[in-house]
């Protein structure tokens, strides 16, 4: 399996999502829950952080606002991405009626330097981090809160 893909429906504007996936203190709140930072710009880079599992460094690949955003994102903690040891991450954001389609895709698991019972396991770690932090984005979308009422990170 190389890739994960992930779809939900989020009830929130494509623009409001577009903020919650791009913004270090959006992300801090809903997936890196010990600190974010995003220099939003195409070779710019992120960090997410987790006191658990280390900070995750991705660059920015792509940036089509609101619709599309792709990072590399590094496999390994504390480490910046680069061959055998990145995934490529891309969300695409869709108006569906009042509310949006976020369909996420991690792909490049098959690229990556790992026997195959370390890239398993490391496929399913990312599957269910996926899927817990889409729940929680859509939760945090659904709270109405805006910038001023999350706690900041840079």
């Amino acid at each position: 399996m190389d890739r994960i893909q992930r779809e939900i429906s989020i009830n929130a504007t494509v623009q409001r999502v577009w903020e919650l996936i791009t913004q270090a203190e959006h992300i801090q709140v809903w997936f890196a829950f010990d600190g974010a930072q995003v220099d939003l710009r195409p070779g710019g880079t992120l960090v997410h952080t987790w006191k658990e599992h280390g900070s995750f460094r991705g660059v920015i690949e792509r940036i089509d606002p609101p619709t599309v955003f792709s990072y590399r994102y590094s496999s390994v903690p504390d480490e910046e991405p680069r061959p055998g040891y990145q995934t490529l991450v891309t969300f695409n954001l869709a108006a569906e009626g009042d509310g949006t389609r976020l369909t996420v895709v991690e792909s490049g698991f098959d690229e990556l330097a790992m026997d195959t019972e370390q890239r398993r396991m490391h496929i399913q770690g990312t599957a269910d981090g996926w899927s817990g932090g889409l729940s929680a984005l859509q939760e945090h979308a659904a709270t109405g809160s805006s910038r001023d009422d999350v706690p900041t990170t840079n």
